[in-house]
Protein backbone atom coordinates (compact mmCIF):
# COMPACT_ATOMS: atom_id res chain seq x y z
CA UNK A 1 0.00 0.00 0.00
CA UNK A 2 1.45 3.29 -0.55
CA UNK A 3 2.95 5.94 1.80
CA UNK A 4 0.72 8.35 2.79
CA UNK A 5 1.79 12.33 1.82
CA UNK A 6 1.67 15.35 3.30
CA UNK A 7 1.68 17.64 0.10
CA UNK A 8 0.23 20.92 1.67
CA UNK A 9 -1.06 22.54 -2.42
CA UNK A 10 -4.26 23.99 -1.37
CA UNK A 11 -7.20 22.85 -3.44
CA UNK A 12 -9.16 25.64 -5.83
CA UNK A 13 -11.55 23.54 -7.40
CA UNK A 14 -12.57 20.65 -9.08
CA UNK A 15 -9.92 21.02 -11.97
CA UNK A 16 -7.22 20.74 -9.65
CA UNK A 17 -8.73 17.17 -8.77
CA UNK A 18 -9.21 16.18 -12.47
CA UNK A 19 -5.73 17.94 -14.03
CA UNK A 20 -3.76 15.82 -10.65
CA UNK A 21 -5.23 12.59 -12.91
CA UNK A 22 -4.06 14.09 -16.29
CA UNK A 23 -0.81 15.13 -15.16
CA UNK A 24 0.18 11.41 -15.35
CA UNK A 25 0.03 11.38 -19.40
CA UNK A 26 3.57 10.84 -20.60
CA UNK A 27 4.89 10.12 -23.69
CA UNK A 28 5.43 6.03 -24.82
CA UNK A 29 9.57 6.23 -24.37
CA UNK A 30 8.95 7.66 -20.72
CA UNK A 31 6.46 4.92 -20.19
CA UNK A 32 7.04 2.28 -16.78
CA UNK A 33 6.34 -0.54 -15.25
CA UNK A 34 5.94 -1.11 -11.53
CA UNK A 35 5.70 -4.06 -10.00
CA UNK A 36 4.25 -5.16 -6.46
CA UNK A 37 3.77 -8.59 -4.71
CA UNK A 38 2.75 -9.21 -1.11
CA UNK A 39 3.92 -12.17 0.86
CA UNK A 40 2.85 -14.04 4.37
CA UNK A 41 5.41 -13.69 6.99
CA UNK A 42 5.78 -17.17 9.04
CA UNK A 43 7.77 -19.09 11.24
CA UNK A 44 9.39 -21.93 10.11
CA UNK A 45 8.88 -23.75 13.24
CA UNK A 46 5.03 -24.55 13.55
CA UNK A 47 3.79 -22.31 10.32
CA UNK A 48 2.75 -19.44 12.96
CA UNK A 49 2.49 -16.23 12.11
CA UNK A 50 4.90 -13.51 13.03
CA UNK A 51 3.94 -10.29 15.25
CA UNK A 52 5.08 -6.86 15.09
CA UNK A 53 7.11 -6.81 18.20
CA UNK A 54 9.63 -8.87 19.67
CA UNK A 55 13.51 -10.65 18.90
CA UNK A 56 12.28 -12.27 15.61
CA UNK A 57 9.24 -9.92 14.66
CA UNK A 58 8.61 -8.24 11.65
CA UNK A 59 9.89 -4.81 13.17
CA UNK A 60 13.17 -6.79 13.31
CA UNK A 61 12.60 -7.55 9.58
CA UNK A 62 12.23 -4.01 8.60
CA UNK A 63 15.41 -2.81 11.02
CA UNK A 64 17.85 -5.39 9.02
CA UNK A 65 16.58 -4.70 6.14
CA UNK A 66 17.00 -1.04 6.79
CA UNK A 67 20.53 -1.74 8.23
CA UNK A 68 21.41 -3.80 4.85
CA UNK A 69 20.03 -1.33 2.26
CA UNK A 70 20.36 2.07 4.00
CA UNK A 71 17.02 3.04 3.07
CA UNK A 72 15.09 5.58 5.05
CA UNK A 73 12.36 4.47 7.46
CA UNK A 74 8.78 5.26 7.68
CA UNK A 75 7.59 6.02 11.10
CA UNK A 76 4.13 6.01 12.10
CA UNK A 77 3.71 7.04 15.85
CA UNK A 78 6.76 5.74 17.22
CA UNK A 79 6.74 3.01 14.75
CA UNK A 80 8.80 1.55 11.87
CA UNK A 81 6.33 0.58 9.45
CA UNK A 82 8.15 0.70 6.10
CA UNK A 83 11.44 1.60 4.16
CA UNK A 84 11.23 3.80 1.19
CA UNK A 85 14.56 4.36 -1.50
CA UNK A 86 15.90 7.74 -1.01
CA UNK A 87 16.67 7.58 -4.99
CA UNK A 88 13.38 5.88 -5.96
CA UNK A 89 14.31 2.49 -6.02
CA UNK A 90 10.94 0.84 -4.64
CA UNK A 91 9.77 0.72 -0.99
CA UNK A 92 8.89 -1.89 1.53
CA UNK A 93 5.64 -1.62 3.60
CA UNK A 94 3.38 -3.48 5.67
CA UNK A 95 0.28 -4.64 4.57
CA UNK A 96 -2.48 -4.95 7.57
CA UNK A 97 -1.92 -8.45 8.91
CA UNK A 98 1.81 -8.28 8.66
CA UNK A 99 2.57 -9.00 4.70
CA UNK A 100 5.80 -8.17 3.86
CA UNK A 101 5.11 -6.10 0.62
CA UNK A 102 7.82 -4.64 -1.95
CA UNK A 103 6.47 -1.49 -4.13
CA UNK A 104 8.87 -2.24 -6.92
CA UNK A 105 10.76 0.43 -8.94
CA UNK A 106 9.35 2.02 -12.08
CA UNK A 107 11.60 0.47 -14.53
CA UNK A 108 11.81 -0.09 -18.72
CA UNK A 109 11.75 -4.00 -18.70
CA UNK A 110 10.06 -7.02 -17.29
CA UNK A 111 13.58 -8.59 -17.09
CA UNK A 112 13.95 -5.43 -14.69
CA UNK A 113 11.18 -6.27 -12.77
CA UNK A 114 12.05 -10.18 -12.40
CA UNK A 115 15.96 -9.14 -11.15
CA UNK A 116 14.44 -6.47 -9.10
CA UNK A 117 11.47 -9.06 -7.30
CA UNK A 118 14.74 -11.88 -6.78
CA UNK A 119 17.16 -9.91 -5.34
CA UNK A 120 14.67 -8.80 -3.29
CA UNK A 121 13.59 -11.77 -2.31
CA UNK A 122 17.31 -13.16 -1.44
CA UNK A 123 17.89 -9.92 0.49
CA UNK A 124 15.14 -10.84 2.48
CA UNK A 125 15.69 -14.20 3.54
CA UNK A 126 19.49 -13.41 4.63
CA UNK A 127 17.79 -11.21 7.08
CA UNK A 128 14.68 -13.54 7.93
CA UNK A 129 16.49 -16.54 8.17
CA UNK A 130 18.52 -16.13 10.96
CA UNK A 131 15.31 -15.46 12.85
CA UNK A 132 13.65 -18.35 11.61
CA UNK A 133 11.31 -16.36 9.61
CA UNK A 134 10.25 -17.89 6.01
CA UNK A 135 7.62 -15.99 3.38
CA UNK A 136 4.62 -17.67 1.69
CA UNK A 137 3.65 -16.73 -1.95
CA UNK A 138 -0.41 -16.83 -2.52
CA UNK A 139 -3.24 -15.50 -2.46
CA UNK A 140 -4.80 -15.97 0.73
CA UNK A 141 -3.52 -17.05 4.25
CA UNK A 142 -4.22 -20.58 4.14
CA UNK A 143 -4.06 -21.71 8.13
CA UNK A 144 -4.62 -18.75 10.55
CA UNK A 145 -7.42 -17.34 11.41
CA UNK A 146 -8.32 -13.48 11.75
CA UNK A 147 -7.77 -13.79 15.74
CA UNK A 148 -4.54 -15.17 15.03
CA UNK A 149 -3.17 -12.90 12.32
CA UNK A 150 -1.95 -9.60 14.12
CA UNK A 151 -2.60 -6.25 13.09
CA UNK A 152 0.50 -3.86 12.62
CA UNK A 153 0.24 -0.75 14.34
CA UNK A 154 -0.28 1.99 11.36
CA UNK A 155 -2.70 4.24 11.85
CA UNK A 156 -4.94 3.83 8.56
CA UNK A 157 -4.92 0.13 9.29
CA UNK A 158 -6.73 0.94 12.58
CA UNK A 159 -9.07 3.50 11.23
CA UNK A 160 -10.13 0.62 8.59
CA UNK A 161 -10.63 -2.43 11.06
CA UNK A 162 -13.40 -0.24 12.67
CA UNK A 163 -14.91 0.77 9.59
CA UNK A 164 -14.34 -2.24 7.49
CA UNK A 165 -17.62 -4.21 9.36
CA UNK A 166 -20.05 -1.36 8.78
CA UNK A 167 -19.91 -1.83 4.81
CA UNK A 168 -19.35 -5.51 4.22
CA UNK A 169 -19.11 -8.87 5.33
CA UNK A 170 -15.43 -9.51 3.98
CA UNK A 171 -13.35 -6.41 4.65
CA UNK A 172 -11.58 -7.49 7.92
CA UNK A 173 -9.90 -10.66 5.60
CA UNK A 174 -9.26 -8.95 2.96
CA UNK A 175 -6.79 -6.59 5.20
CA UNK A 176 -5.13 -9.34 7.37
CA UNK A 177 -5.55 -12.53 4.87
CA UNK A 178 -5.30 -11.71 1.22
CA UNK A 179 -1.80 -10.95 -0.41
CA UNK A 180 -1.32 -9.71 -4.21
CA UNK A 181 0.80 -9.14 -6.99
CA UNK A 182 -0.17 -5.84 -9.05
CA UNK A 183 1.66 -4.14 -12.14
CA UNK A 184 1.12 -0.39 -12.60
CA UNK A 185 1.11 0.89 -15.95
CA UNK A 186 1.39 4.04 -17.41
CA UNK A 187 -0.83 6.03 -20.11
CA UNK A 188 -0.21 8.73 -22.88
CA UNK A 189 -3.39 10.42 -23.19
CA UNK A 190 -7.13 10.26 -21.96
CA UNK A 191 -7.63 8.25 -24.71
CA UNK A 192 -5.10 5.92 -23.99
CA UNK A 193 -5.64 5.68 -20.34
CA UNK A 194 -9.64 5.14 -21.56
CA UNK A 195 -8.71 1.91 -23.48
CA UNK A 196 -6.30 0.90 -21.17
CA UNK A 197 -9.05 1.18 -18.31
CA UNK A 198 -11.83 -0.47 -20.50
CA UNK A 199 -9.69 -3.57 -21.77
CA UNK A 200 -8.04 -3.93 -18.24
CA UNK A 201 -11.90 -3.84 -16.31
CA UNK A 202 -12.98 -6.23 -18.31
CA UNK A 203 -9.81 -9.29 -18.65
CA UNK A 204 -9.49 -8.50 -14.43
CA UNK A 205 -11.38 -11.35 -13.45
CA UNK A 206 -9.47 -13.35 -16.51
CA UNK A 207 -6.31 -12.57 -14.37
CA UNK A 208 -7.89 -13.66 -11.43
CA UNK A 209 -8.62 -16.88 -12.77
CA UNK A 210 -5.07 -17.17 -14.20
CA UNK A 211 -3.29 -16.44 -10.86
CA UNK A 212 -6.10 -18.18 -8.24
CA UNK A 213 -3.99 -19.69 -5.33
CA UNK A 214 -6.43 -19.16 -2.27
CA UNK A 215 -8.23 -22.51 -1.99
CA UNK A 216 -7.48 -22.92 1.96
CA UNK A 217 -9.26 -20.83 4.49
CA UNK A 218 -8.53 -21.74 8.36
CA UNK A 219 -6.39 -25.58 7.24
CA UNK A 220 -9.40 -26.52 4.85
CA UNK A 221 -10.03 -26.23 1.51
CA UNK A 222 -12.79 -23.24 1.38
CA UNK A 223 -14.71 -24.44 -1.72
CA UNK A 224 -13.19 -21.62 -3.93
CA UNK A 225 -10.44 -21.49 -5.90
CA UNK A 226 -9.64 -17.67 -5.68
CA UNK A 227 -10.58 -17.05 -1.89
CA UNK A 228 -9.07 -13.54 -2.42
CA UNK A 229 -11.59 -12.89 -5.61
CA UNK A 230 -14.35 -13.91 -3.16
CA UNK A 231 -13.27 -11.50 -0.84
CA UNK A 232 -12.91 -8.66 -3.07
CA UNK A 233 -17.25 -9.02 -3.74
CA UNK A 234 -17.90 -7.72 -0.41
CA UNK A 235 -15.78 -5.93 1.00
CA UNK A 236 -16.81 -2.46 0.61
CA UNK A 237 -18.97 -2.47 -2.78
CA UNK A 238 -18.69 1.62 -2.91
CA UNK A 239 -15.32 1.84 -3.57
CA UNK A 240 -14.45 -1.54 -4.76
CA UNK A 241 -15.28 -4.02 -8.03
CA UNK A 242 -15.83 -2.87 -11.19
CA UNK A 243 -17.13 0.78 -12.52
CA UNK A 244 -19.80 0.51 -14.58
CA UNK A 245 -19.39 4.12 -15.90
CA UNK A 246 -15.68 3.36 -17.00
CA UNK A 247 -17.21 1.39 -19.88
CA UNK A 248 -18.81 4.89 -21.34
CA UNK A 249 -17.14 5.29 -24.83
CA UNK A 250 -16.19 8.96 -23.77
CA UNK A 251 -15.05 8.02 -20.14
CA UNK A 252 -11.96 10.09 -18.52
CA UNK A 253 -10.29 11.57 -15.68
CA UNK A 254 -13.06 13.81 -14.74
CA UNK A 255 -15.41 10.85 -14.62
CA UNK A 256 -13.02 9.13 -12.26
CA UNK A 257 -12.57 12.20 -9.91
CA UNK A 258 -16.27 12.94 -10.55
CA UNK A 259 -16.76 8.97 -8.40
CA UNK A 260 -14.55 9.36 -6.22
CA UNK A 261 -15.68 12.25 -4.85
CA UNK A 262 -18.52 10.54 -3.92
CA UNK A 263 -17.06 7.69 -1.78
CA UNK A 264 -16.29 8.42 1.74
CA UNK A 265 -12.87 9.40 3.01
CA UNK A 266 -10.87 7.16 5.52
CA UNK A 267 -9.03 9.89 7.08
CA UNK A 268 -7.37 12.67 7.00
CA UNK A 269 -3.50 13.32 7.92
CA UNK A 270 -2.37 16.40 9.90
CA UNK A 271 1.31 16.68 11.60
CA UNK A 272 1.90 12.91 11.18
CA UNK A 273 -1.37 12.37 13.12
CA UNK A 274 -4.37 10.39 11.56
CA UNK A 275 -7.94 11.66 11.88
CA UNK A 276 -10.56 8.77 11.26
CA UNK A 277 -13.44 10.95 8.30
CA UNK A 278 -15.58 7.95 7.19
CA UNK A 279 -18.62 9.78 7.74
CA UNK A 280 -18.09 12.28 5.12
CA UNK A 281 -17.80 11.77 1.43
CA UNK A 282 -14.54 13.75 -0.03
CA UNK A 283 -17.33 16.06 -1.76
CA UNK A 284 -18.40 17.00 1.85
CA UNK A 285 -14.87 17.24 3.13
CA UNK A 286 -14.76 20.33 0.33
CA UNK A 287 -17.58 21.71 1.24
CA UNK A 288 -16.43 22.10 4.77
CA UNK A 289 -17.61 18.86 6.44
CA UNK A 290 -14.68 18.66 9.38
CA UNK A 291 -14.22 22.25 9.43
CA UNK A 292 -15.02 21.83 13.13
CA UNK A 293 -13.42 18.40 13.57
CA UNK A 294 -9.78 18.85 12.46
CA UNK A 295 -6.86 21.10 12.66
CA UNK A 296 -6.06 22.56 9.48
CA UNK A 297 -9.29 21.72 8.18
CA UNK A 298 -8.84 22.95 4.77
CA UNK A 299 -8.56 20.38 1.67
CA UNK A 300 -4.99 20.21 0.02
CA UNK A 301 -3.47 17.99 -2.80
CA UNK A 302 -2.22 15.33 -0.55
CA UNK A 303 -5.71 14.93 1.01
CA UNK A 304 -7.05 13.71 -2.51
CA UNK A 305 -3.82 11.46 -3.22
CA UNK A 306 -4.28 9.49 -0.24
CA UNK A 307 -7.88 9.31 -0.93
CA UNK A 308 -7.27 7.61 -4.43
CA UNK A 309 -5.31 5.06 -2.62
CA UNK A 310 -8.24 4.24 -0.48
CA UNK A 311 -10.45 3.20 -3.63
CA UNK A 312 -10.13 -0.12 -4.21
CA UNK A 313 -11.83 -0.45 -8.21
CA UNK A 314 -10.24 -3.31 -10.43
CA UNK A 315 -8.50 -0.98 -12.07
CA UNK A 316 -7.31 1.91 -9.91
CA UNK A 317 -6.39 5.01 -11.67
CA UNK A 318 -3.49 7.36 -10.02
CA UNK A 319 -1.18 9.27 -12.37
CA UNK A 320 -1.06 5.43 -13.25
CA UNK A 321 -2.75 2.56 -13.68
CA UNK A 322 -3.43 -0.53 -10.84
CA UNK A 323 -4.33 -4.16 -12.31
CA UNK A 324 -5.45 -5.18 -9.08
CA UNK A 325 -7.31 -8.60 -10.24
CA UNK A 326 -4.35 -11.22 -9.32
CA UNK A 327 -4.03 -13.71 -6.23
CA UNK A 328 0.04 -13.93 -4.90
CA UNK A 329 1.77 -16.87 -5.99
CA UNK A 330 5.03 -18.39 -5.79
CA UNK A 331 8.07 -15.96 -7.71
CA UNK A 332 7.87 -17.33 -11.35
CA UNK A 333 4.06 -15.30 -11.24
CA UNK A 334 5.81 -11.85 -9.80
CA UNK A 335 7.15 -11.98 -13.14
CA UNK A 336 4.39 -13.65 -15.47
CA UNK A 337 1.95 -10.49 -13.91
CA UNK A 338 3.46 -7.64 -15.70
CA UNK A 339 4.17 -9.70 -18.90
CA UNK A 340 0.57 -10.24 -19.61
CA UNK A 341 -0.03 -6.39 -18.84
CA UNK A 342 2.37 -4.81 -21.13
CA UNK A 343 2.23 -7.52 -23.37
CA UNK A 344 -1.55 -6.46 -24.03
CA UNK A 345 -1.66 -2.58 -23.27
CA UNK A 346 2.01 -1.54 -23.99
CA UNK A 347 2.14 -2.61 -27.74
CA UNK A 348 -0.19 -0.58 -29.90
CA UNK A 349 -1.05 -3.71 -31.91
CA UNK A 350 -1.85 -5.66 -29.08
CA UNK A 351 -4.31 -2.78 -27.60
CA UNK A 352 -6.03 -2.60 -30.61
CA UNK A 353 -6.67 -5.93 -31.14
CA UNK A 354 -7.90 -6.58 -27.40
CA UNK A 355 -9.37 -3.72 -27.16
CA UNK A 356 -11.63 -4.51 -30.42
CA UNK A 357 -12.17 -7.98 -29.04
CA UNK A 358 -13.66 -6.77 -26.30
CA UNK A 359 -15.65 -3.64 -26.97
CA UNK A 360 -18.81 -4.97 -27.09
CA UNK A 361 -18.77 -7.10 -23.75
CA UNK A 362 -21.24 -5.94 -21.19
CA UNK A 363 -21.09 -4.70 -17.75
CA UNK A 364 -23.74 -7.61 -16.73
CA UNK A 365 -21.41 -9.94 -18.84
CA UNK A 366 -18.05 -8.65 -16.71
CA UNK A 367 -19.71 -8.64 -13.62
CA UNK A 368 -21.08 -12.23 -13.91
CA UNK A 369 -17.78 -13.72 -14.73
CA UNK A 370 -16.14 -11.56 -11.79
CA UNK A 371 -18.70 -13.24 -9.63
CA UNK A 372 -18.18 -16.33 -10.60
CA UNK A 373 -14.06 -16.63 -11.25
CA UNK A 374 -13.59 -17.14 -7.63
CA UNK A 375 -15.23 -20.20 -7.27
CA UNK A 376 -14.60 -22.03 -11.22
CA UNK A 377 -11.40 -19.97 -12.30
CA UNK A 378 -10.92 -21.13 -15.74
CA UNK A 379 -14.04 -23.12 -16.22
CA UNK A 380 -16.09 -19.92 -15.44
CA UNK A 381 -18.45 -19.96 -18.53
CA UNK A 382 -18.60 -16.97 -21.09
CA UNK A 383 -20.96 -16.45 -24.05
CA UNK A 384 -20.26 -19.46 -26.37
CA UNK A 385 -16.72 -20.74 -23.75
CA UNK A 386 -15.19 -20.34 -21.03
CA UNK A 387 -12.81 -17.96 -19.46
CA UNK A 388 -10.05 -20.57 -20.66
CA UNK A 389 -10.50 -19.50 -24.10
CA UNK A 390 -10.25 -16.25 -23.61
CA UNK A 391 -6.72 -17.18 -21.61
CA UNK A 392 -5.87 -18.51 -25.18
CA UNK A 393 -6.82 -15.67 -26.78
CA UNK A 394 -5.53 -13.31 -24.44
CA UNK A 395 -1.92 -15.20 -23.69
CA UNK A 396 -1.54 -15.46 -27.87
CA UNK A 397 -1.93 -11.52 -27.88
CA UNK A 398 -0.08 -10.64 -25.21
CA UNK A 399 2.61 -12.38 -26.81
CA UNK A 400 2.58 -11.20 -29.93
CA UNK A 401 2.87 -7.95 -28.30
CA UNK A 402 5.77 -8.54 -26.07
CA UNK A 403 8.01 -10.01 -29.31
CA UNK A 404 6.90 -7.05 -31.33
CA UNK A 405 8.39 -4.70 -27.84
CA UNK A 406 11.89 -6.64 -28.86
CA UNK A 407 13.25 -5.60 -25.01
CA UNK A 408 16.07 -8.47 -25.18
CA UNK A 409 18.12 -9.58 -22.01
CA UNK A 410 21.79 -10.29 -22.37
CA UNK A 411 21.32 -13.37 -23.62
CA UNK A 412 18.80 -12.36 -26.36
CA UNK A 413 15.59 -13.55 -25.16
CA UNK A 414 13.01 -11.10 -25.29
CA UNK A 415 9.67 -10.89 -22.66
CA UNK A 416 7.52 -12.94 -24.02
CA UNK A 417 9.14 -15.88 -22.38
CA UNK A 418 7.61 -14.72 -18.76
CA UNK A 419 4.15 -15.75 -19.83
CA UNK A 420 5.19 -19.46 -19.74
CA UNK A 421 3.62 -19.83 -16.44
CA UNK A 422 0.66 -18.50 -17.49
CA UNK A 423 0.88 -20.18 -21.13
CA UNK A 424 1.06 -23.91 -18.95
CA UNK A 425 -1.91 -22.76 -16.73
CA UNK A 426 -4.37 -22.55 -19.66
CA UNK A 427 -2.86 -25.56 -21.61
CA UNK A 428 -3.65 -27.99 -18.62
CA UNK A 429 -6.57 -26.05 -17.75
CA UNK A 430 -6.31 -26.01 -13.86
CA UNK A 431 -5.10 -23.21 -11.66
CA UNK A 432 -2.14 -23.23 -9.39
CA UNK A 433 -5.63 -23.31 -6.88
CA UNK A 434 -6.50 -27.13 -8.11
CA UNK A 435 -2.86 -28.05 -8.04
CA UNK A 436 -2.98 -27.27 -4.47
CA UNK A 437 -5.90 -28.97 -3.94
CA UNK A 438 -4.97 -32.26 -5.66
CA UNK A 439 -1.32 -32.04 -3.70
CA UNK A 440 -3.66 -31.90 -0.48
CA UNK A 441 -5.71 -34.66 -1.32
CA UNK A 442 -3.01 -36.83 -2.92
CA UNK A 443 0.42 -36.36 -1.00
CA UNK A 444 0.32 -34.00 1.84
CA UNK A 445 -2.88 -36.48 3.41
CA UNK A 446 -4.88 -33.46 3.70
CA UNK A 447 -2.92 -31.68 5.31
CA UNK A 448 -1.27 -28.26 5.10
CA UNK A 449 1.74 -27.80 7.10
CA UNK A 450 3.52 -29.28 3.43
CA UNK A 451 1.96 -26.13 1.44
CA UNK A 452 4.25 -23.93 3.90
CA UNK A 453 7.15 -25.56 2.24
CA UNK A 454 6.02 -25.84 -1.12
CA UNK A 455 5.12 -22.71 -1.70
CA UNK A 456 7.71 -20.39 0.07
CA UNK A 457 9.52 -18.33 -1.51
Amino acid sequence: MARDTSNTTPIEGFNDLVDYLAAGCKPPRDWRIGTEHEKFVFYADGNNPVPYDGDAGIRSLLEGMQAKLGWEPIIDGNKLIGLASPIGEGAISLEPGGQFELSGAPLETIHQTCRESNVHLSQLRQIAEPLGIRFLGMGGSPKWSIDQTPLMPKSRYEIMSAYMPEVGTQGRDMMRRTCTIQTNLDFSSETDMRRKMQVGMKLQPLATALFASSPFTEGKPNGLLSWRGDIWRDVDNNRAGILPFSFAPDFGFADYAEWALDVPMYFILRNGQYHRATHVTFRQFLDGALRDDVPDPEPTLGDWINHLSTLFPDVRLKQFLEMRGADGGPWRRICALPAFWVGLLYDEQALDETFEWTKDWTVDEVQSIRDIVPEKALATPFREGTVRDLGYRALAIARAGLQRRAKMNPDGFDEAHFLAPLEEIVARGTSEAEEMLRAYHLRWGASIEPLFEEYAY
